[in-house]
C-alpha cells in the first residue's frame, strides 16, 4: 500500500516546477560582489582588484552576444507569460535578453576597473528568483533605492542607477523555474556612488520599492534588502 501511495504521488509531480511552494511574500536581494564589508584604496590596484574580476566573472553570461544568442528580445514594460494548453506543456520555456550594456558605466565594457580605480565603485544588485512571481502591478516595475543609514546619512553623496531609475523590467517576469526556463538571465540594477565621502565607513542599505511586493520583515536582513559596509580610502 504504502509503494502504491508512493507511485500515485509522484505521478502527480511536475519536473518542471514544484508542487508546494512556500510563497516568499518578499525576495531577497544580492550584491556583487559579495561582502557586508568592502574596503578598497585607490592606490592600491591589489585592494580592489578582486572585486572587478569578480563583476568580470558574474557579468560574463549576460555579453550582448551571448544574450543575442540565446535570449529574445521582448516587448518591455508588460509581463512574458508562456502559459501551457492544459497538459501541454510550453517548455522550454523562453527568456528574455539582458545586456551588459543596459549597465552602461558599470558594465565593465568601457571601465575594466568598474569605477574601483578612481573611488566611484559600482555594485551589482540582482533580486532572488521565486517560480511565478509577479513583482509589479498596474504596469509599474518594481525599483531599487539606495541610502545611507541614519548616523552616515549625510556621507554617502549622489547614486547612480542602471538601468535608468533602478528598475527590474516587468518583461522579465514571471520565472518559470530552471527546469521549464533553462537560458533565464536574471535582470540586474547597479549602483555608482559618484561622491560618497572618503576615508571613513559609510554604512549603506538597498531595498526593493514596488507596489506588489510586500516591505521585508526586520527580523529577516535579507527580504527585500540588502546592507553593507564601503570605505573607500585615498590616503597612500
Amino acid at each position: 500500500m504504502f509503494c502504491l501511495t508512493m507511485y500515485v504521488m509522484l505521478q502527480t509531480l511536475d519536473d518542471h516546477k514544484p508542487t508546494w511552494q512556500d510563497r516568499l511574500g518578499t525576495p531577497g536581494m544580492m550584491i556583487r560582489p559579495r561582502g557586508d564589508t568592502m574596503e578598497i584604496n585607490t592606490h592600491n590596484t591589489e585592494s580592489w582588484d578582486m572585486y572587478t574580476k569578480t563583476l568580470d566573472n558574474f557579468l560574463s553570461s549576460y555579453n550582448n552576444s551571448l544574450q543575442a544568442e540565446k535570449n529574445d528580445k521582448c516587448t518591455p514594460d508588460q509581463y512574458f507569460f508562456q502559459a501551457d494548453s492544459g497538459d501541454v506543456k510550453n517548455n522550454p520555456k523562453r527568456s528574455c535578453q539582458f545586456n551588459r550594456s543596459l549597465l552602461q558605466e558599470c558594465s565593465g565594457l568601457d571601465d575594466h576597473t568598474y569605477g574601483y580605480q578612481a573611488g566611484k565603485p559600482c555594485i551589482i544588485i540582482k533580486l532572488n528568483r521565486v517560480i511565478g512571481m509577479l513583482p509589479g502591478k498596474d504596469g509599474q516595475a518594481p525599483f531599487v533605492t539606495c541610502g545611507a543609514k541614519k548616523e552616515d546619512s549625510d556621507k554617502i553623496g549622489k547614486v547612480a542607477y542602471y538601468p535608468e531609475n533602478g528598475t527590474f523590467n516587468l518583461m522579465y517576469y514571471p520565472y518559470y523555474g530552471k527546469k521549464a526556463q533553462v537560458n533565464y538571465s536574471q535582470p540586474l540594477v547597479a549602483i555608482k556612488f559618484l561622491n560618497i565621502t572618503l576615508n571613513e565607513d559609510i554604512n549603506i542599505e538597498c531595498r526593493i520599492i514596488s507596489n506588489n511586493i510586500p516591505p521585508g520583515s526586520e527580523r529577516d536582513k535579507f527580504a527585500g534588502k540588502v546592507s553593507f559596509k564601503l570605505r573607500i580610502n585615498t590616503k597612500q
